[in-house]
């Protein structure tokens, strides 16, 4: 699906010869890699946008898989629980069956009724319904009720 980012005026900085990005979300600097420059692309999307409440955004959360210690992109919670949950990739990362593996491990710990990948150019979301994922043509209006 195509995304139509809105426009966004980060606030970078330099400190120590790299580079910084100020995130919104988590209120404090965050090192500018082109993994986190899609992740804050995303973020303004979903917030201007589709508006999701940034109150109800996580990011970079860890979680166990297995016997291994993960960080989970960014979750968005609806109704109280996760609702939807986000990776992020570098813009030349292809979306292929490891990085759809890699989000299926962290659904297995995070059940949510949406799983989306994005590596900014390419974006992929589907909804998990009854045990069958579904592809879905658009990331989906923010839950506010669990009629909407």
């Amino acid at each position: 699906m195509q995304i139509q980012y809105p426009p966004y005026r980060p606030r970078i900085k330099e400190e120590n010869q790299k580079e910084y990005i100020f995130d919104e979300i988590r209120k404090q600097w965050v090192r500018l890699t082109p993994e986190e420059w899609v992740r804050q692309n995303f973020l303004q999307y979903l917030i201007v946008i589709k508006k999701y409440p940034p109150s109800l955004i996580a990011i970079e959360k860890e979680i166990k898989v297995g016997e291994m210690r993960k960080r989970f992109d960014v979750l968005i919670y609806a109704l109280d629980k996760p609702w939807m949950i986000i990776e992020c990739k570098e813009q030349n990362v292809a979306l292929n069956d490891a990085v759809i593996k890699q989000m299926l491990g962290y659904y297995s710990k995070v059940q949510t009724e949406y799983i989306t990948l994005t590596n900014g150019n390419e974006t992929h979301c589907f909804r998990i319904k009854n045990g069958e994922i579904l592809a879905v043509s658009m990331i989906p209006s923010y839950k506010k009720s669990e009629n909407s």
